[in-house]
């Protein structure tokens, strides 16, 4: 089944022929700034199953974990879409806000807790991890 997805504007389109992986809420530093000051939720495909359509702008990071990042961004609105780690670039992480439909698959786990604000609310029900989980396969 395909899934889509893009950015406020229009400009920027996705598309992906995979069911995805795994689903994660980050709380690292990097994430509450994509996140405007809440954690990101991230969903794992696998990178050869997704096509974009339109000019990304991307921006490259070193995230909390180490892990170089490529963060993928619509130019005209600056919609948060994606992240490329360069340690697994067979693996594209998508921004749950940024697919047509959000509710795809709700976070697995919660990563980062330690870097969260004393304000952020954790689901109990979901396994909590102070840093980085194991990495997706």
């Amino acid at each position: 089944m395909a899934h889509e997805g893009g950015c406020l504007c229009g400009a920027v389109r996705i598309r992906i022929d995979a069911e995805p992986m795994a689903a994660r809420q980050c709380w690292c530093r990097l994430c509450q700034y994509l996140g405007g000051g809440s954690g990101t939720v991230n969903i794992c495909f696998p990178s050869e199953h997704v096509v974009t359509t339109g000019e990304v702008r991307w921006h490259d990071s070193v995230a909390d974990s180490g892990n170089a990042m490529k963060r993928g961004f619509c130019p005209t609105c600056g919609t948060p879409l994606f992240s490329l780690a360069e340690s697994r670039s067979h693996l594209t992480f998508i921004r749950a806000g940024a697919l047509d439909d959000p509710a795809l698959l709700g976070p697995q786990a919660i990563i980062w807790t330690d870097a969260a604000p004393a304000w952020a609310h954790h689901d109990p029900d979901l396994p909590h991890y102070p840093a980085q989980f194991p990495p997706v396969a």
